[in-house]
């Protein structure tokens, strides 16, 4: 493929959550902001993709435009994972990690979303010869602080079929309450988001153990210190996760053999010819991978394709929000706990001109 053009949108969505708004964020979190990337082919045809852009949009979109658009318009792509690691290799001396390859991924996943399109496939249909027509999600709420909102939210969303809930609490009488509220046979985890000192998280340990949870995401800061995640897994006996603010394979190579859970996130990994990486590196560990994904743009819909292609991504993630609206209203969201994985050519997105004309940022 060759790329003739490429066009940045920039996008702020309003949400509304049930919470203060304040916890998960550096500042008060009220609207989505998407960094979303068009790029078309001399031949007309049209990928998608998205780079990470909450409360970092605007150095999303300047790594685009000033680091990695330049090498990518007028480029002739035959080998998509090879042109990724060309982008990372022109522009590590910007930063390995981060924001550019927060603008890298938005690039890749647009790039696979041309290619199955090429083919006439789903992105799924493209990368395995036998992808899962659906997938099981779980409800990713968000920080509460307040242990009655959490049994609520916790009992609403069980009602709704979800088998598996995650918490993003950090105080125990919280996460007690979540897991009161989910009863018997339906898994909990929470995210502690980095919160914890290792002193903390030697005291919360027992008591994740004693709760029962499936996992115990990010429990201390750094949140790649593979060392310190293994030896609190081995010491605990609880299952750790990590891995959604880890970039490429490179990072991920570390805490593969440390924890049980690997987390990549389409839209900061690098893409999905990363993520793909990652989930192919942790089969070969034995490793199940829990795709973090807690957006709505094209990298929500090129996990949902990726965690239909790979047998050991066992989880979607959905975020427990209700944005204004969908840039795509036909986004597929779990019914019953499942999502039914969109067969159509591409990674299935398509936006809504109304909508990105309303939540256009200019």
């Amino acid at each position: 493929m060759k790329i003739r053009t490429a066009e940045i949108i920039r996008l702020s969505i309003p949400f509304t959550d049930g919470s203060s708004g304040v916890g998960l964020m550096p500042q008060q979190w009220t609207h989505l902001d998407v960094a979303l990337l068009k790029l078309t082919t001399e031949d007309g045809v049209v990928g998608w993709g998205d780079g990470f852009a909450y409360h970092c949009a605007g150095a999303t979109i300047a790594a685009l435009q000033d680091m990695v658009l330049p090498h990518v318009v007028g480029a002739e792509i035959d080998d998509i994972p090879a042109f990724n690691h060309l982008l990372q290799k022109r522009l590590h001396l910007h930063g390995r990690y981060g924001i550019t390859i927060f603008a890298i991924s938005a690039v890749d996943t647009a790039l696979w979303d041309i290619a199955a399109k090429q083919q006439g496939v789903s992105l799924a249909r493209l990368l395995s010869d036998s992808p899962r027509p659906s997938v099981p999600a779980y409800a990713s709420l968000v920080r509460y602080g307040n242990p009655e909102q959490v049994a609520a939210f916790t009992a609403d969303v069980v009602a709704r079929g979800y088998q598996t809930v995650k918490l993003h609490e950090i105080a125990l009488d919280c996460i007690q309450a979540g897991v009161e509220a989910a009863g018997s046979g339906v898994r909990v985890t929470t995210d502690v988001n980095c919160n914890w000192s290792l002193d903390e998280a030697h005291r919360m340990m027992p008591e994740m153990k004693r709760l029962g949870l499936y996992w115990v995401e990010e429990p201390v800061f750094p949140p790649d210190d593979a060392a310190t995640l293994g030896a609190l897994q081995a010491r605990h006996g609880v299952s750790i996760a990590s891995g959604e603010n880890a970039c490429t394979l490179t990072e991920f190579r570390r805490t593969i053999p440390m924890i049980d859970f690997v987390q990549p996130s389409v839209t900061k990994v690098g893409g999905v010819s990363e993520a793909v990486a990652i989930c192919d590196a942790a089969a070969e560990a034995g490793k199940r991978v829990m795709p973090h994904s807690p957006y709505f743009g094209p990298g929500y819909w090129a996990t949902v394709q990726v965690t239909a292609a790979k047998p050991n991504a066992e989880l979607f993630e959905f975020f427990w929000i209700q944005p204004e609206a969908f840039i795509d209203p036909t986004i597929p969201t779990p019914v019953d706990g499942r999502i039914t994985v969109p067969d159509r050519p591409g990674i299935g997105f398509e936006p809504d001109p109304d909508v990105l004309a309303k939540y256009r940022v200019a």
